[in-house]
């Protein structure tokens, strides 16, 4: 039986295009400092991420093996081009977004977390979240 997450975080919002207006001096400074660290229990077979598999995953959480996500290079260009385009919460800690978000080729929306100052993990958004609508539609906007 996998279980599956119940609740998510109601407060999520990507940041307005004022506010990321308002950020675009530092976007360039992001962009060249932001890194990909991972979270092993996001991935089945940790690929060139330099994780290892935990011992007891926990069931439920969505694998990057999933979206096709199998190289820190391509993490870390989802990442960049989330930021690029504004798809990140308004919600910072040391000039760091807390949350960004991305959407693959293939159409699978992605959120990131901050670890630390410039470092994220991401993952696959779960078809249960109500919030991954909302990423679909604002990736989609020209």
């Amino acid at each position: 039986m996998t279980l599956r997450r119940r609740t998510f975080n109601p407060k999520r919002r990507i940041c307005t295009q004022q506010e990321f207006q308002s950020l675009q001096e530092g976007l360039s400074a992001l962009l060249e400092n932001v890194r990909y660290g991972g979270n092993s229990e996001h991935k089945r077979n940790p690929g060139d991420f330099g994780l290892t598999p935990p011992s007891a995953p926990r069931p439920g959480k969505t694998l990057c093996d999933e979206a096709q996500i199998f190289s820190r290079a391509e993490a870390l260009k989802l990442l960049r081009e989330g930021l690029r385009r504004g798809m990140f919460s308004p919600q910072q800690h040391n000039g760091w977004p807390q949350n960004v978000w991305a959407v693959t080729e293939r159409g699978e929306p992605l959120e990131a977390q901050r670890e630390g100052d410039g470092i994220y993990h991401g993952y696959p958004m779960p078809e249960a979240d109500p919030f991954r609508e909302e990423v679909l539609e604002r990736w989609a906007r020209p």
